[in-house]
């Protein structure tokens, strides 16, 4: 088969590592100019680790992981209010299996391995049931099948099934991310906070004189220009100037050049496929950051997808959507069971493990 995969994330990377594997002829075409830089910290956990493994990644993986010795909690001033060496809010317990690594670190080793043609600095532009696509470039192909792995905002969701307001539901923040110089000497270590409607992470990264930023506010939706990164900053700009070391941190957000800006929310629809089109990770079932396992339902999803593609193309859509159903539905489920503190243990480690990959 011949197949585009839209979206050179996590998701996309996976899923053509594995058409390949099963023989087919698999593109990528990515927006992005190059492949994207920065991101936050992200968990390997439960059936994504199961799919690492026989992607013969885990070990690589494993060796890239954050090693963090722990977080705290301060206030405005920097006054440490709680500390904690047994774990941290992104990644739960050291003693865990889950593996926690930057998200440039994962997609690095993904597309390493997808053995797959890679366009970047084009997008679609026109598709048809019937595989036809034309390109932003201008250039025209066909294709068996196509598959959005385009996140959140997905140009094959808009042009398969329509407007995006009908899909993605706002959870009611905000969040930034980008690298900064590590001006305050993190070491394998995690800094929270928090001031009214806004707060923030700081993460050491494996490169110890930077550090990955987070920073958030709370708030109903809002309108703004997806792709202007000047107003995506500003909005983080306004709403932000009261947290912890905020002249500094604006400063480094505004010098960043691998800036992310974009709501928490999660994406629900009643099918994630039709005619030649499927979708796949945050294009058709984002959990949200809240979830903690968008990683983990977009490697899975892809193995599931290119699993059933491989065994009969014609019906392995609908098998896709029947075995990953419930998966999504519970890791979904994760972000409303415990709003501002995240699910317990025991629940994530349940919804993480409820798909068989056999």
């Amino acid at each position: 088969m011949k197949v585009l995969i839209s979206g050179s994330g996590v998701g996309g990377a996976t899923l053509a590592h594995w058409l390949r594997r099963y023989g087919h002829d698999v593109t990528v075409v990515e927006r992005a100019p190059a492949p994207r830089s920065g991101g936050q910290a992200i968990d390997v956990r439960g059936a994504a680790l199961t799919v690492a493994a026989r992607m013969g990644i885990l070990e690589r993986i494993r060796e890239l992981r954050t090693t963090m010795r722990g977080m705290s909690m301060v206030d405005t001033d920097g006054n440490e209010i709680m500390r904690d060496e047994e774990g941290t809010l992104s990644a739960g317990r050291f003693d865990s299996p889950d593996l926690e690594i930057m998200r440039d670190d994962l997609t690095g080793i993904l597309t390493e391995v997808s053995d797959a043609e890679h366009v970047y600095g084009d997008s679609i532009a026109t598709l048809t049931q019937d595989g036809d696509v034309t390109f932003e470039s201008g250039r025209h192909d066909r294709y068996d099948y196509i598959v959005g792995a385009d996140g959140l905002h997905s140009v094959v969701r808009q042009l398969t099934f329509g407007d995006e307001s009908q899909f993605v539901h706002h959870l009611g923040t905000y969040l930034s991310i980008f690298s900064a110089d590590n001006f305050l000497g993190l070491d394998h270590w995690q800094t929270w906070f928090n001031e009214g409607e806004a707060g923030g992470a700081l993460f050491s990264d494996r490169d110890s004189t930077q550090m990955r930023v987070n920073l958030g506010f709370r708030s109903e939706p809002i309108v703004y220009d997806h792709n202007d990164v000047g107003q995506q900053k500003r909005l983080v700009e306004e709403r932000c100037q009261g947290v912890y070391e905020a002249s500094r941190l604006l400063e480094a957000m505004r010098k960043a050049d691998d800036f992310f800006f974009d709501s928490m929310a999660q994406v629900r629809m009643e099918h994630w496929t039709k005619g030649r089109v499927a979708l796949l990770a945050d294009a058709g079932y984002c959990a949200s950051p809240l979830s903690g396992q968008g990683t983990s339902l977009a490697m899975v999803g892809a193995y599931v997808l290119a699993q059933e593609l491989g065994r009969d193309s014609e019906p392995g859509f609908g098998r896709y959507e029947e075995r990953m159903r419930p998966f999504v539905t519970a890791n979904q489920a994760l972000a409303f069971e415990n709003p501002g503190q995240g699910a317990s243990q025991e629940s994530v480690q349940r919804a993480a493990n409820a798909i068989s990959l056999d």
